[in-house]
């Protein structure tokens, strides 16, 4: 770690703090993401179930 620390200068430390932080905040966002989506098909199967179907598009109709 010595080496790498020394081949980013004496502002090694706030590199990679800098880096650990961004990769912190896109961990979140993912996990974010990933739990709006369930909660999403969540609701559209609540909706399903209770009747509303899916709106169609003018070219499905007939």
């Amino acid at each position: 770690m010595s080496a790498l620390t020394q081949g980013l200068g004496p502002h090694a430390g706030f590199i990679l703090a800098s880096y650990g932080a961004v990769a912190a905040i896109l961990v979140g966002l993912t996990l974010s993401i990933i739990r709006d989506h369930r909660a999403q098909k969540r609701a559209l199967a609540a909706l399903e179930q209770r009747g509303a179907g899916r709106r169609r598009s003018e070219r499905d109709t007939p």
